[in-house]
């Protein structure tokens, strides 16, 4: 079984898109959504699709630490909650461990949403960095439970903790990166900035990060640098507040098939 685990804050819009699209997965699973300590309905959408919801400290790797605690499967996915899984994605997972024992994970080759010059950059720029075995959190990455066990998981930090878990992912074994079908994310955290701004910080962020900066004094650095625009918040603020309806509760599937 693949334990799907999905980080939240506030992602009362993308979240019920993305369990949607697992709804329509027919390899066997469980889902276990995270909350950072969500103020708008998130947790009362993920109430509705019938997942886990354990409780959790705020911050991402702490969330992803609880997620990883709870889950039951013998493979464990991290998704980002503005991410959408096509389908397929999960039998896919399941093709490619059971064909090669040797592979001990990976991740899904990553296509930003958005039909804007940046976000076709980020694409191929994304690709172009799996090749030397760099990858983040927001391309759905995969790891056999035993692994992910014997490397000590995900560390509690405050940012970069998909950074910090990917090295030492690519130095234990053989991962793979899972090019059809791929998995989309949004371009949302680009659009109210400017991207030569996002990308020196980004570049200057890992500069820290490999010269052993704290990650608590990265995540400073971060919220000071990359602040969305207030007048972003104010609207986000002033919207109308989703409607909910009743979802399918999102089950494991009664017959996994899993295909050599």
């Amino acid at each position: 079984m693949i334990s799907i685990i999905i980080l939240t804050l506030n992602e009362e819009r993308s979240l019920p898109s993305l369990l949607d699209t697992i709804c329509q997965q027919e390899a066997d699973h469980e889902v276990i959504v995270v909350d950072g300590g969500s103020r708008d309905r998130t947790i009362e959408i993920a109430r509705c699709y019938g997942v886990r919801i354990p409780p959790s400290p705020p911050g991402r790797g702490n969330g992803i630490c609880v997620g990883a605690q709870e889950a039951r499967g013998d493979v464990l996915l991290f998704l980002h909650a503005d991410s959408m899984l096509l389908p397929g994605a999960l039998n896919r997972i399941n093709e490619v461990l059971a064909a090669n024992t040797e592979i001990i994970g990976g991740n899904f080759r990553l296509v930003f949403d958005g039909d804007t010059p940046f976000s076709r950059w980020l694409t191929r720029t994304y690709a172009r960095i799996r090749a030397i075995g760099l990858y983040y959190g927001d391309s759905g990455i995969f790891v056999r439970r035993s692994v992910y066990e014997a490397l000590g998981g995900f560390r509690p930090i405050a940012l970069l903790e998909d950074l910090d878990f990917v090295r030492r992912f690519e130095r234990f074994g053989q991962t793979c990166c899972i090019k059809d079908p791929h998995l989309i994310t949004s371009s949302r955290r680009f659009e109210r900035r400017h991207p030569l701004q996002m990308v020196c910080l980004w570049i200057w962020l890992h500069v820290l990060f490999w010269l052993g900066v704290s990650p608590d004094r990265l995540a400073e650095i971060y919220n000071t640098q990359a602040p969305l625009p207030r007048s972003s918040r104010r609207g986000r603020a002033r919207e109308a507040p989703l409607k909910i309806e009743a979802r399918p509760q999102l089950l494991p599937a009664p017959d996994p098939v899993s295909k050599a």
